[in-house]
């Protein structure tokens, strides 16, 4: 009598985490990114000059190149399931060594408890923090949507990691972030007002080509925090920004 043989069960497969790459959907290698962040600027730079409709679509081209090398994504890899890019441990927010830092400072003829109030309200800051799209909060942890060179977006998710009430606010970014950043905001008394003081840290997408780039088109951080502070001042001395309300979540 013959027997039949039940078939092998399979052992089950575990599930993988995802490494930050993986999550954020890189699939170009870094020397791919450089070289779309060069060869982007340039057919951007060059399209926009013609002032033409093959030069928009130059520019067009170029964008696409810039947020390839920004994001690290390319959309026809996915579709092909192909990646180039290579896959690090997690890490959270600028690891030591990396990345630049900006410090930057104003004086606010305004007391210390307004303008903590004004920048702990996370969904208001746009509102003189124009490359920022939106902000939305969720408890401590909050979603950031900011404005990109060529067109572009990118977006991140952070966390406040110390909240002194009207003296200082710090932040970082989560892992998985398109943007790895930390930093802080600190509101001191001085004469005169306050002096409100910005350290940022961050690591560009596309490493320092990447914040060459960002620089070239009017977008790079330096300038953005200089242009923050001083619209901030301007708000709040002229009473614009209102800081009545619960505060929410940061950078």
């Amino acid at each position: 009598m013959a027997t039949v043989q039940a078939p092998a069960r399979r052992a089950p497969v575990a599930n993988r985490e995802q490494t930050p790459r993986e999550y954020r959907g890189e699939n170009v290698g870094e020397w791919e990114r450089w070289l779309s962040l060069a060869g982007g600027g340039f057919l951007g730079w060059m399209g926009l000059n013609q002032r033409s409709l093959a030069g928009l679509g130059l520019a067009a081209l170029g964008g696409g190149l810039i947020y390839r090398g920004l994001t690290g994504h390319c959309h026809l890899y996915g579709a092909l399931g192909i990646s180039t890019a290579e896959q690090p441990g997690p890490a959270t927010a600028v690891k030591a060594g990396h990345g630049f830092k900006i410090v930057r400072s104003a004086t606010v003829n305004r007391q210390p408890e307004e303008l903590y109030r004004a920048w702990r309200n996370l969904e208001g800051l746009p509102r003189f923090m124009q490359h920022l799209v939106s902000v939305t909060v969720n408890g401590n942890r909050s979603h950031w949507v900011a404005r990109a060179p060529v067109g572009t977006r990118v977006e991140w998710d952070a966390e406040i990691i110390n909240d002194q009430p009207n003296r200082l606010i710090a932040w970082r970014s989560l892992p998985g972030s398109q943007v790895s950043t930390a930093g802080s905001v600190q509101f001191a008394p001085v004469p005169g007002g306050t002096e409100v003081q910005v350290t940022l840290k961050y690591d560009p997408p596309g490493g320092q080509l990447g914040s060459w780039v960002a620089w070239l088109f009017g977008e790079e951080p330096g300038v953005q925090v200089d242009d923050d502070l001083r619209r901030f001042k301007q708000q709040m001395e002229a009473g614009a920004l209102a800081t009545a309300g619960r505060p929410n979540g940061k950078h």
